[in-house]
C-alpha cells in the first residue's frame, strides 16, 4: 500500500528521534517490505535481525503447521527464560556491532 523508503510513510521511530541513535528494530519493516518484493540482499542490508527473525518464525510456522497436520497438539512457540535471555542479548549484541564503525554496514 505505501512504500516505507518514502519519508514519513510511517511516521518515526521514537527512539531515533529522542536520542539519534537507531534502535534494533530500525529498519525492520523496509526489510520486510522487501522481502515480500523478493528482494533478500537488500532486505538483510536494511535489517539483517529482522530478516532473521522472519526466518525464525516461518519456520516455526512451518513445523507446527506439519505437527498440527499430523495430529499432535502442538504450541506454536514455548518461552522459556532461557530463550528469553538468550534473544535479548543478541538483540542487545545486534544493537551494539551495528553503532560501531565495524558493523557499520548492518546500519538501516
Amino acid at each position: 500500500m505505501r512504500d516505507p523508503h518514502e519519508q514519513g510513510a510511517y511516521g518515526f521511530c521514537p527512539f531515533l528521534r529522542l536520542t539519534g541513535v537507531p534502535c534494533p528494530g530500525c529498519g525492520g519493516l523496509r526489510a520486510v517490505h522487501l522481502l515480500t518484493e523478493g528482494e533478500l540482499t537488500a532486505a538483510a542490508g536494511s535489517n539483517l535481525f529482522a530478516v532473521s527473525l522472519v526466518v525464525v518464525l516461518v519456520t516455526a510456522w512451518a513445523v507446527w503447521t506439519a505437527r498440527r497436520a499430523r495430529g499432535v497438539d502442538a504450541r506454536f512457540l514455548t518461552w522459556s527464560s532461557r530463550t528469553v535471555v538468550v534473544a535479548g542479548v543478541l538483540v542487545g549484541a545486534f544493537w551494539v556491532v551495528r553503532l560501531t564503525p565495524w558493523g557499520a554496514w548492518l546500519a538501516p
